[in-house]
């Protein structure tokens, strides 16, 4: 089976949002980049229940090279943003918080420190049918210096280098979002300036931060 590995970590990124609520039924697709071939989930699919041998697998050009089922309708997304980023992997569900902020506002401004590694601010891109290159244009100028964005009326996408970052990049994305939330609705949130937000970085980047390490 072509990209047999990437194909069951597709799956078991489907079964890990499902059980962390991210993503039910059939909302949602995900992908990952191998060369010039990408890895995706099929159109209609229950994401908890996918199987390695249910992906399928296609080219730069979006025709498919292996597989029995139709890849997902937003394969014009996905292959946007890997044509623009060159990142690894590619998740997009339509987890509960994100999508009400998606359809609320047009940004979540800096609101906590552990944003900066989905590169800032996030983004709403403009509403647009699924599965059109319209989206997929308003999807990539969303992501632009970024590592996730919202969809209007939608939902969300983050992006990885591999499937597990991306993963871990769209439940963080789903976690600011839920934080914005609650914080709008106790007032004013007070937002990291830019000062702040380097002294942050300048931090991490001085003890690697999030990284493992011996005493």
């Amino acid at each position: 089976m072509l990209l047999q590995r990437e194909r069951e970590e597709l799956a078991a990124a489907g079964r890990r949002l499902a059980a962390s609520g991210l993503v039910i039924g059939t909302s949602g697709n995900l992908s990952v980049r191998v060369d010039e071939l990408v890895a995706v989930t099929p159109t209609g699919g229950v994401i908890s229940e996918l199987t390695a041998d249910m992906m399928t697998v296609i080219d730069l050009d979006g025709q498919v090279v292996d597989g029995e089922l139709a890849p997902t309708s937003e394969v014009p997304m996905h292959l946007a943003v890997y044509r623009s980023t060159g990142t690894g992997a590619v998740t997009h569900t339509h987890a509960l918080a994100s999508t009400a902020v998606a359809c609320t506002l047009d940004e979540i401004p800096v609101v906590h420190y552990a944003m900066l590694s989905l590169g800032g601010t996030v983004r709403v891109a403009p509403y647009a049918t699924y599965g059109t290159d319209e989206l997929a244009a308003h999807v990539v100028a969303a992501l632009d210096g970024r590592q996730a964005a919202l969809l209007r009326n939608h939902g969300s996408i983050a992006l990885g280098s591999t499937v597990e970052k991306a993963v871990a990049n769209l439940e963080l994305t789903e976690w600011v979002a839920e934080l914005y939330a609650r914080c709008l609705a106790l007032g004013t949130p007070h937002l990291l300036d830019k000062k702040a937000q380097e002294a942050v970085i300048t931090q991490a980047l001085a003890g690697d931060y999030g990284t493992t390490r011996k005493l």
